[in-house]
């Protein structure tokens, strides 16, 4: 009985000796001459300019689950590619709904702005709030039509 637990037992007890002979050897070979350069932070050779902020942005992990939910969905596809002729239409079926939880997912993450990177949206204001005197005339500044002789003021050729 015990002889088929043996194998087992004999990995654990090589996996331990490894562990505490690989701590031993680091702690026993490793350089002891500490500096600020050496316990920094190696970044590609680059030097950090500023702090890294405490926080991830929400878009980070939203592209994040967008590559889990479809390594997951690629998982699960290649089983069935494999076993497509024998499933039949049950399979047909369960791949359909397994397709529509993974398509909802990506359309819930792009919903909440995961693909979007850039400048932040303005709050849209109330109709009222706009002066109906701002125009693209009035609020564009035209730069560099002097030298086309054009005017300034009214945007006609001169």
């Amino acid at each position: 009985m015990l002889g088929q637990y043996l194998p087992l037992l004999a990995l654990l007890v090589l996996a331990a000796l490894f562990a505490a002979g690989s701590f031993a050897a680091s702690g026993l070979l490793a350089p002891r001459d500490p500096s600020l350069a050496k316990r920094a932070a190696y970044e590609c050779g680059i030097i950090p300019s500023r702090e890294t902020p405490e926080r991830f942005p929400v878009r980070f992990f939203l592209v994040a689950m967008i590559f889990i939910v479809f390594d997951i969905e690629i998982i699960f596809f290649y089983p069935y590619a494999i076993a497509y002729g024998g499933l039949g239409v049950f399979g047909l079926v369960v791949i359909m709904v397994f397709t529509f939880a993974v398509f909802e997912s990506f359309v819930y993450l792009i919903g909440n702005g995961a693909l979007e990177w850039g400048p932040l949206k303005q709050v849209a204001r109330p109709s009222g709030a706009v002066s109906p005197d701002r125009t693209a005339e009035t609020t564009i500044c035209r730069v560099g039509l002097e030298d086309r002789g054009i005017s300034v003021d009214d945007g006609q050729a001169a």
